[in-house]
């Protein structure tokens, strides 16, 4: 039947949220040692943008090609966000919970919250960043915040996602073991379909001004995965409606 067939949409699906099963279990395996969060989430986002985009994935080789390509880079990024997110929840509780304060200006409540949106829509795009595009630290993150900016409705959703599974886990306990099958995979992989078709247009102008530059040939057989950039791409100045 038709419907059984490997080619099939049934098919295809159960194929997908297979890989995403091994993923999840696979990400939860590599996050265990804690240093090691950042490369674990890049290599996340890694598949599953290669899963959204239909690519042919191995998911154990692929996976760990990433994590030891953005290794360094990853856990720099795993180690600045520990520290911002430890500061921010110091400040938290200081400004709303330490009955031993007078209270805090309003200006110092304001700074704290616009902190914290800063650091919540850089750390939910700088690992997609990374796993896709090639930089020094800093442009990292600031390419991170700027496309997170661009795409700001869509960094709301995406923190939405990510906090879902932790809140059903400690509600409704009975879930929890989907949690662990697809408590990170989920998340990344519906994120990186909201962000797929802008790193495409990014992707394509950079392939276009480089082979415009020489610096790779017309029909290169196959694209790197990396997009090679030392300068903020023009795209994200772009803030016209067909950018987002």
């Amino acid at each position: 039947m038709k419907f059984f067939s490997m080619d099939s949409p049934l098919m295809q699906g159960l194929g997908k949220l297979a890989d995403l099963m091994f993923l999840n279990i696979l990400t939860l395996i590599c996050c265990i040692p804690i240093v090691t969060v950042g490369a674990a989430w890049t290599a996340l986002y890694y598949m599953t943008l290669k899963i959204v985009r239909d690519e042919e994935v191995y998911i154990a080789r692929d996976y760990f090609k990433s994590f030891r390509q953005n290794f360094k880079q990853a856990t720099a990024i795993w180690l600045i966000q520990v520290l911002v997110t430890a500061v921010l929840g110091i400040d938290f509780f200081l400004i709303y919970f330490d009955k031993t304060q007078t209270g805090f200006p309003l200006v110092m409540q304001v700074l704290f919250l616009l902190t914290t949106v800063i650091a919540v829509t850089t750390f939910l795009f700088v690992y997609p960043v990374l796993s896709k595009f090639e930089n020094n630290l800093w442009r990292t993150l600031k390419n991170a915040f700027l496309m997170g900016v661009m795409q700001f409705p869509k960094v709301i959703v995406m923190a939405v996602l990510w906090i879902l599974p932790l809140v059903l886990s400690i509600t409704a306990i009975q879930i929890f073991p989907l949690v662990v099958m697809f408590g990170m995979s989920i998340p990344a992989f519906l994120s990186s379909m909201m962000y797929n078709k802008f790193f495409k247009r990014m992707e394509d102008r950079m392939i276009e001004r480089a082979r415009a530059a020489g610096e790779i040939p017309e029909d290169p057989g196959q694209e790197d995965e990396h997009i090679f950039s030392d300068t903020l791409d023009p795209t994200l100045e772009d803030k016209s409606p067909g950018s987002k």
